[in-house]
């Protein structure tokens, strides 16, 4: 036995309803759409949130609080992540190559959880105070990007 001669068993697969097909089909005529009215027409595109006429929801929800457009969103990566790889210089590249970042596009900040025992640069476009004093006191330097 092949995967390609592999058949559904008997009765499981229906057959599709086959509309407009005339009068002794069942489905023939008006094909299940109804006389009249936006649904039986061709050009019937509605949104998926279109409520037949009633005011939509999204509209009388009220809206609340602000969104900041220009909001920059950081990746942030934590001390201890970089002390796992135990490397002499950390960038973008090579927190991306590891798998701690996904996107070199979006600006990577680099947070204080975790301890840093040998002296590493760390190249990043932001630093936590904890952070930056932490890669310091291990004798490493924090660069700003």
């Amino acid at each position: 036995m092949g995967l390609n001669t592999l058949k559904p068993a008997c009765g499981s697969v229906k057959d599709k309803k086959r509309l407009g097909r005339g009068v002794g089909s069942g489905h023939g005529g008006t094909a299940g759409r109804g006389n009249k009215g936006t649904g039986s027409r061709g050009s019937n595109k509605k949104p998926n949130y279109f409520e037949g006429g009633q005011m939509p929801i999204y509209r009388h929800l009220p809206k609340r609080g602000f969104k900041n457009l220009f909001k920059e969103e950081f990746q942030v990566v934590n001390l201890d992540h970089i002390a796992r790889l135990q490397i002499t210089e950390v960038n973008p590249e090579i927190l991306q190559q590891k798998g701690l970042i996904k996107n070199l596009k979006k600006p990577i900040k680099i947070l204080g959880r975790g301890e840093v025992s040998s002296a590493i640069t760390v190249f990043a476009h932001a630093f936590s105070a904890l952070a930056k004093e932490k890669i310091t006191a291990s004798g490493g330097k924090a660069e700003l990007l």
